[in-house]
């Protein structure tokens, strides 16, 4: 009986489907009915492919997670270039875009999907925050290693208040994500008292 999915590349189509229904209707609208529908298929080719549908979840989880990986190594090597600020502006924006955002919402929204995802990965609790909390935290440390953070700079506390803030302005996400002078205004205003200005 076809399902109108190639069983070749029916879990990346599943992801796919299931990225839109989150970002079209939220945790609350992601079900695997919509998910399947979404994708033009029968409901059994998802049961097929998972155990059931919060393993499901896990596997789209860590799928998005593992492509922020991208997005970290070029925050990394943007060590020493431009400015501390611009460049922590750039990567927040980055790696706040609407799926991240989404998806951290949704592993807020069901208990079951954070125990597995514990279980799955090291602080995989809150994945994608927990990523961008070690891509922001490896980032400062680089550039206070190069001396355009000052030495007595407390990382850890640096890292949360930007990764913090940064969910926090991009959570809202209706009907526009922030603009990048409101999140460079965050971004300054948290390193005001560490940072050198100026490039070297």
């Amino acid at each position: 009986m076809p399902t109108g999915v190639h069983l070749r590349d029916a879990r990346q189509q599943l992801f796919d489907a299931a990225e839109r229904v989150l970002l079209r209707d939220g945790p609350n609208g992601l079900t695997s009915r919509a998910v399947t529908d979404e994708a033009g298929c029968a409901k059994g080719v998802l049961h097929r492919h998972f155990d059931d549908f919060d393993a499901f979840l896990v596997e789209l989880v860590l799928d998005r997670a593992a492509r922020l990986e991208t997005q970290a190594l070029a925050l990394r090597e943007a060590v020493g270039a431009g400015t501390v600020a611009a460049n922590l502006t750039d990567a927040l924006t980055t790696l706040f875009g609407p799926v991240p955002v989404a998806i951290i919402s949704l592993i807020t929204f069901r208990d079951e999907l954070r125990v597995r995802l514990r279980q799955a990965m090291p602080g995989g609790g809150i994945a994608i925050l927990s990523q961008v909390t070690a891509a922001v935290s490896a980032y400062l440390a680089d550039e206070r290693a190069r001396g355009r953070i000052s030495a007595d700079a407390d990382i850890d506390s640096l890292t949360l208040s930007l990764v913090g803030g940064g969910h926090l302005l991009f959570a809202d996400r209706d009907p526009d994500p922030p603009a990048a002078a409101t999140v460079g205004k965050m971004v300054n205003a948290v390193l005001a008292d560490v940072v050198q200005r100026r490039p070297r």
